[in-house]
């Protein structure tokens, strides 16, 4: 996995990083797991504008991703690694040994080729599925259930993974992409290896057209307006704008919105660093 910085041969590219793509090995999804998606342009069913600086972009196709990994003791061979446009990470197409065909979010390292098995006998291998129960201490995970059954939700996205730190009656320990120390159940499943694409992050667009390609509007700045607009709008000149917050009014940039009666508090070992 590598990224090319592109020579400045035009405006748009002088400061333009791409992905190179390297581990990429077809372009052209599986048919059957493809699904239509819909834009709404940022609009609701009365057309009416709900959600700002969202709309045009490229015509996506929804891949139907396999995120439970639920069938359990069937080998299945990686057959491709591909783009997806709906996420910053590669997913890969898995053929079955029973002949059924899914995709799920690739790890580093997942090679075309390769046989993949999910269940509680699966080896701890990359891109193998285990229960939390039966994957060895500080192992690097991804693609976490957080309730047994539920699916993939915690770790999915390009370069992010966790870390099992500790077993304690019937919940494991989880280091958090975030930092935060957290429990969850040694029934639910994940993935083990860190999530493809991990030079996601030094990706630069280099032009405003690649945002809108993405279906990202220009996106008007909070001191820019008017007071009746917005609680940092307004002022003589060049204002600061006060306090960082919200349209609604919400401070932002280390307002903590968790709630003190959280039930699900008493699963958090152990908070995020601010």
């Amino acid at each position: 996995m590598s990224v090319r910085k592109l020579k400045p041969i035009t405006a748009g590219q002088r400061f333009r990083v791409v992905n190179s793509f390297d581990t990429i090995t077809t372009d052209k999804p599986e048919r059957s797991l493809i699904a239509p998606k819909k834009s709404s342009g940022g609009r609701n069913s009365q057309g009416k504008m709900t959600m700002r600086y969202t709309g045009g972009g490229h015509k996506q196709r929804y891949r139907i991703v396999d995120f439970k990994r639920a069938k359990t003791g069937v080998p299945a061979t990686v057959k491709t690694i591909e783009y997806d446009p709906n996420r910053s990470a590669f997913i890969s197409l898995l053929y079955y040994a029973d002949g059924t065909k899914t995709y799920i979010i690739a790890q580093n390292g997942l090679q075309v080729g390769q046989t993949v098995v999910s269940g509680a006998d699966a080896a701890p291998e990359i891109g193998n599925a285990l229960p939390l129960s039966k994957i060895p201490l500080g192992t690097v995970i991804s693609c976490i259930e957080l309730r047994p059954g539920q699916g993939a939700v915690i770790a999915r996205s390009a370069g992010t993974f966790a870390q099992l730190m500790a077993r304690d009656g019937k919940y494991a320990t989880i280091k958090m992409p975030s930092g935060e120390t957290r429990l969850i159940l040694l029934t639910c499943m994940a993935t083990i290896g860190a999530v493809s694409n991990s030079d996601h992050q030094l990706i630069v667009s280099g032009k405003a057209g690649r945002s809108r390609w993405l279906g990202r509007r220009p996106r008007t700045r909070a001191v820019a307006m008017n007071p009746v607009d917005h609680p940092m709008g307004g002022g003589e000149g060049r204002s600061s704008g006060g306090h960082p917050r919200s349209r609604k009014g919400l401070p932002a940039k280390g307002y903590r919105t968790r709630s003190k009666v959280n039930p699900s508090n008493k699963y958090i070992v152990e908070r995020r660093k601010k």
